[in-house]
């Protein structure tokens, strides 16, 4: 299992990897796009694919090359937001219901219609780092109708974003801990805090606007 892992991210394979995961990871976020990224990017920090563990110290033929992940991360992102956004865009009533009956999409696609309305999509770069985020902001953006030139140049700055993020997770920390899967993990680990920082700064506005109405609403009932 080691051995294929590192045969695979001393391979042109692992672009062409990496993309089909970022691509796909929209529709199925359980993927492990930022791992897969974090692991060639903690290769290429080695300078080798040696796999930690494996019992022998193989040499890669070829380093994964730190650009060519950033832009074969950041390209899929923004082309399965679009994928996303134009099947949101044509699931009518159909889609629209299965997001009425869901309070997290509704929530969401309400967040994104005010944000890019104010001309400021920074929800969406928060939103690429939050768990099923960046599925949520695609389908809500669709469904919701949102001009594609309103939500493109925020999808492609939450790809980049992403993908300098986890690929500079992977180098400095193959850099500091060794191309080990214990740098591996560390870099991980700090992806999936950044996600949850994420979701709390996503989920905050919408609690504090809750309980300014649940207060109004109080007040309003007194009087």
């Amino acid at each position: 299992m080691l051995e294929s892992v590192g045969a695979l991210t001393g391979s042109p394979w692992i672009y062409a990897v990496v993309a089909l995961s970022v691509l796909l990871d929209v529709f199925l976020p359980l993927l492990p796009s930022g791992v897969l990224v974090i692991t060639a990017a903690t290769a290429a920090a080695a300078g080798s694919t040696t796999v930690a563990g494996a019992g022998s110290a193989e040499q890669a033929t070829e380093v994964p090359s730190l650009l060519a992940l950033i832009l074969c991360a950041a390209t899929a992102s923004v082309l399965g937001d679009l994928v996303a956004y134009r099947l949101a865009w044509r699931g009518g009533e159909r889609l629209d219901r299965a997001i009425a009956r869901s309070r997290r999409l509704t929530s969401a696609q309400e967040r994104l219609g005010a944000a890019l309305a104010r001309g400021g999509g920074i929800l969406v770069i928060i939103a690429r780092f939050a768990p099923a985020g960046r599925s949520v902001v695609s389908l809500g953006a669709g469904a919701a109708h949102r001009k594609v030139k309103e939500f493109l140049p925020w999808s492609a700055l939450a790809g980049v974003a992403w993908a300098v993020y986890s690929v500079g997770l992977g180098y400095f920390g193959g850099q500091w801990l060794g191309a080990t899967w214990v740098g591996t993990a560390v870099s991980v680990l700090a992806l999936f805090m950044a996600g949850a920082l994420a979701a709390y700064l996503i989920r905050r506005p919408a609690a504090e606007a809750a309980a300014a109405a649940s207060a109004t609403a109080t007040a309003t009932t007194a009087s």
